[in-house]
């Protein structure tokens, strides 16, 4: 039966009878590697890694260039006849700019959606993908798989929170993302900016929080949130300051966006949830208070 270490890939076992996920993320196999031409050997363009620090391929390149490929890669055979990388990717492209010619594989058999959860538990075992990278990978494996968060988190080996907090940078728009993506903001910093309840307001808030650290982007995300303050309605309704405070105590009991809106007559309040799974919670949630 396979079996998996250092705690990612947990559902990997399930999935292969001959496979085992190494402590780096390597997937093996029990049958012995084999020599591959170079050229007979492709990337999976889904792979959730998009960027290579080119300082640490660098260095990767020349211990290749002094010892050889030490870990061979694993790959799948294709009906084009071509092998396309599962895990390796990496190791791949440094030993191509190494100069070598073939280079040793795993050769396993794997569906697309085994390959996308294979690469996923790799790249997040190495902690190769940024914050944006992982979103992507996640939302990907999700919908290729079938998976729920909660399927999805034990997959990879995170909690279910991490995947959710993880999936929420997916609501932030492309320039935005691409700023968490190349580092310029932390996932912490791109959490603050998705409290900011104003999308208009993001962009600006974005450039200034890169001088932040993320409590003080935190803080400028509930300044950006406070409504000017209104007097009190003759019809005895409460005043705006009041119900921002109420929204604002309440999103941090929830961990959600709270939005109360109120009329002459009626009023309402709204729970943002994030994903099926989170809001089948939240309906379980509220059942128990009307218990």
């Amino acid at each position: 039966m396979a079996k998996t270490k250092g705690g990612l890939g947990k559902g990997l076992g399930s999935l292969f009878g001959d496979v085992e996920v190494a402590p780096d993320g390597t997937v093996l196999s029990n049958e012995p590697p084999r020599t591959l031409p170079m050229t007979h050997i492709e990337p999976n363009l889904d792979q959730p890694r998009k960027v290579f620090d080119p300082e640490a391929m660098k260095e990767l390149t020349e211990s290749i260039k002094m010892h050889g490929l030490i870990t061979p890669i694993t790959v799948r055979r294709q009906e084009n006849g071509l092998y396309q990388i599962i895990a390796g990717e990496r190791r791949w492209r440094a030993a191509r700019s190494a100069g070598l010619t073939e280079i040793p594989a795993h050769i396993i058999e794997a569906t697309d959606a085994q390959v996308m959860e294979l690469a996923m538990v790799e790249n997040l075992q190495r902690q190769d993908l940024n914050p944006i990278e992982e979103a992507e990978g996640l939302e990907s494996l999700m919908q290729s798989c079938g998976f729920t968060q909660e399927e999805a988190a034990e997959r990879v080996g995170r909690s279910r929170s991490a995947v959710a907090n993880a999936l929420r940078l997916l609501a932030l728009d492309q320039p935005l993302r691409e700023m968490v993506a190349d580092g310029r903001l932390s996932s912490g910093h791109a959490r603050a900016l998705l409290s900011v309840k104003d999308e208009d307001k993001r962009a600006d808030a974005a450039e200034r929080m890169q001088r932040m650290t993320v409590r003080q982007a935190e803080s400028l995300a509930k300044r950006l949130n406070r409504k000017p303050k209104e007097d009190a309605q003759p019809d005895g309704s409460f005043n705006v300051d009041y119900i921002a405070e109420v929204e604002r105590s309440l999103e941090g009991c929830l961990g959600r966006k709270v939005t109360i809106t109120q009329g002459k007559n009626a009023g309402a309040l709204s729970l943002e949830f994030y994903g099926s799974d989170d809001l089948e919670r939240l309906i379980q949630a509220l059942k128990g208070i009307l218990v």
